[in-house]
């Protein structure tokens, strides 16, 4: 049973570490707390780690390091370097990397965690079976220019094993000597490394599986607002892989991004700037193309059955109409925008909100057709 298993491409610490914790997590943490009992205050260290390593993954690895979607002062850099290292998903520059990478080839075979390798492969995989010899890092030489960046590449290890389990494990011991370094150590060290780390591996796993693709269908990501709640608004991933230098994932306002919030109160305070955003109206031309295609295709059945036929009311034939006509104005109004040099205003948003709603409506009576699934924008 073990004999096409790439053995000589196992990456053994990195197997040994991964499973050891998620053990650790699963017996040894509920055996401990259940003994010796928790508190708030370890509750609430455990929690701050959460989110100060989770949102270093996402706010700085992901979208200030990887996509430049905004710029950062030093405090903020450094904050999401220190905890961005204790979560134990490598440095800046080799999860960079990856993640361009992932980008650029997704769904291909250069896609580091590619996810028509399989679930598993996608989730943590890639990690355990690293190829080697590994692919050249010679898409992150913006990021070698920055000298924090390159501290902590070459003592990423040491940053790690002491934001992550020594600092805890100090300050519980501050808190309530031995029995206090022991709880924070196993709850806000180890148990927090598992929880953030499988957090972000559900976005290269379960992200590109189950969801929404209310954008673009030319690739496999897709948008989970159950993911987004787990990983700070990295859920939203159909939206992210369209437009990945938009600092926002969850773009929508009722879409919960902490990440996106986050920014953008850091940039109200002056450590953040340069927010990147996509303009109402590009992000309505990608549904509206995407609804298109989507009605064509769900129609193919019916025109294919001669007992249906008679369903395909000319209405469906003029919301067809309507949506080609849209979008036709829509992209002539948007490129017209783009290209003008005096004058990049973006269209209203009252104009976009107007076509919006129009269309919403003539897709209405779609319902009416079984098996037809309804066509949100």
């Amino acid at each position: 049973m073990f004999k096409h298993i790439p053995f000589e491409r196992v990456e053994w610490i990195t197997f040994f570490f991964l499973f050891g914790t998620l053990a650790a997590s699963l017996t040894v943490v509920p055996w401990y707390l259940f003994t010796h009992g928790v508190d708030w205050f370890q509750f609430g260290l455990f929690f701050f780690y959460c989110c100060a390593t989770g949102l270093s993954i996402t706010l700085g690895y992901h979208r200030l390091f990887s996509h430049i979607s905004f710029k950062a002062k030093w405090p903020v850099r450094l904050f999401v370097t220190l905890f961005g290292a204790a979560a134990f998903e490598n440095s800046v520059f080799d999860w960079c990397s990856d993640h361009r990478r992932h980008h650029k080839h997704v769904d291909h075979d250069d896609d580091p965690y590619n996810i028509n390798n399989g679930f598993f492969y996608a989730h943590m995989g890639w990690l355990l079976f690293k190829l080697k010899p590994e692919p050249p890092q010679d898409n992150i030489n913006d990021l070698r220019k920055d000298p924090m960046l390159v501290w902590q590449h070459k003592y990423v290890h040491l940053i790690a094993l002491f934001m992550s389990f020594i600092l805890p494990a100090a300050i519980g011991y501050l808190y309530n000597g031995g029995q206090g370094a022991m709880t924070a150590f196993l709850l806000s060290g180890v148990l927090r490394v598992v929880v953030v780390q499988h957090a972000t591996f559900f976005i290269n796993s379960a992200c590109h599986y189950v969801g929404n693709q209310p954008y673009s269908t030319k690739h496999s990501a897709r948008d989970s607002w159950l993911m987004a709640i787990f990983t700070f608004g990295e859920g939203y991933h159909n939206y992210h892989h369209e437009f990945q230098h938009d600092y926002r994932n969850g773009v929508k306002p009722w879409q919960f991004d902490p990440t996106k919030w986050s920014i953008w109160v850091l940039s109200k305070v002056g450590l953040t700037s340069n927010l990147r955003t996509v303009s109402d109206a590009k992000i309505l031309l990608a549904e509206l193309t995407e609804a298109r295609r989507r009605i064509q295709n769900g129609l193919e059945p019916y025109q294919q059955r001669p007992d249906m036929r008679e369903q395909l009311t000319h209405g469906v034939q003029v919301t067809l109409d309507r949506l080609h006509e849209a979008q036709e104005e829509l992209a002539t109004c948007y490129y017209q925008v783009e290209k003008s040099v005096r004058d990049r205003v973006e269209l209203s948003k009252s104009k976009v909100n107007e076509w919006r709603r129009e269309l919403k409506e003539s897709l209405e009576h779609l319902d009416q057709l079984p098996g037809l699934k309804p066509i949100a924008i």
